[in-house]
């Protein structure tokens, strides 16, 4: 992984997301990453995958869209966007870093379960390369103060790959819902605890079936200080490393104890 600061201005950059080739968080990522390099590619998917996870598709054949110089669409999940993006699209000189977003829409808590924003950087990580997620937080039924996010996500993206990443770690950052002057900093951040998906809709459609639609809204919410979640509420910017090894220590111990 980033063992040593990189030099943006001298990177290949890919960015890639889960909202679509077409989404407006992609254009403004966009933006931003070719304020850092001038050798930035976009390989995203065709269609939203939201919440698609770290989804591989293995039961049918993917295509690759060209869409223009360095910038393609893959008829596939976000997980299929970058594998193809490094193995295939820049397979012969692959990125030095990826980043995806900005999604539209906080990833923070649970979130990091379901996101196909995460799950993008994710990939990434699998695969060697340092990685960054980056959302954009939004109330229940408000739109993404885009100008937040582009005023402080270049400073913020430097300043990460001044940093020395260990291996299977990627970083979430996550903007407030506040105008970009009234940011009130950027902190380290650990997880909090949300579950997206907290109300189910029951009804039924025209021809008289039933059906169940998962909402978007929170089930459970715990602003602990230090965390994501408590930092963007209160107008931060979240910086928070990710761990690809879910394996727990301390549970390993207490096992081999009963188990030998």
């Amino acid at each position: 992984m980033l063992k040593e600061p990189l030099d943006l201005s001298k990177a290949r950059i890919l960015i890639s997301n889960d909202d679509g080739i077409h989404a407006p968080g992609l254009k403004h990522l966009e933006k931003i990453a070719r304020s850092l390099s001038k050798d930035v590619w976009v390989v995203a998917p065709e269609d939203e995958q939201s919440a698609a996870s770290h989804s591989l598709t293995l039961r049918r054949p993917l295509r690759i869209r060209k869409l223009s110089r360095r910038r393609y669409a893959v008829d596939g999940t976000p997980t299929d966007s970058v594998l193809l993006a490094v193995t295939q699209v820049m397979k012969d000189h692959p990125p030095d870093i990826v980043l995806s977003g900005i999604n539209r829409g906080g990833n923070m808590g649970g979130d990091v379960i379901y996101s196909g924003t995460v799950a993008a950087a994710m990939e990434a990580t699998l695969l060697g390369i340092p990685a960054i997620a980056l959302s954009q937080h939004i109330p229940p039924g408000g739109n993404p103060r885009w100008a937040t996010a582009e005023a402080h996500a270049a400073d913020v993206i430097r300043r990460v790959a001044d940093a020395r990443w260990p291996d299977g770690v990627l970083i979430n950052i996550n903007f407030p819902d506040v105008a970009a002057d009234d940011v009130t900093g950027v902190r380290v951040t650990t997880q909090g605890r949300r579950k997206p998906g907290g109300l189910i809709q029951e009804g039924k459609d025209p021809a008289g079936r039933p059906y169940f639609w998962i909402g978007t809204a929170r089930a459970f919410a715990d602003h602990a200080e230090g965390t994501d979640l408590e930092t963007v509420y209160g107008g931060g910017i979240s910086v928070t490393p990710l761990y690809m090894d879910l394996t727990h220590r301390t549970t390993v111990d207490a096992l081999r104890k009963v188990i030998g």
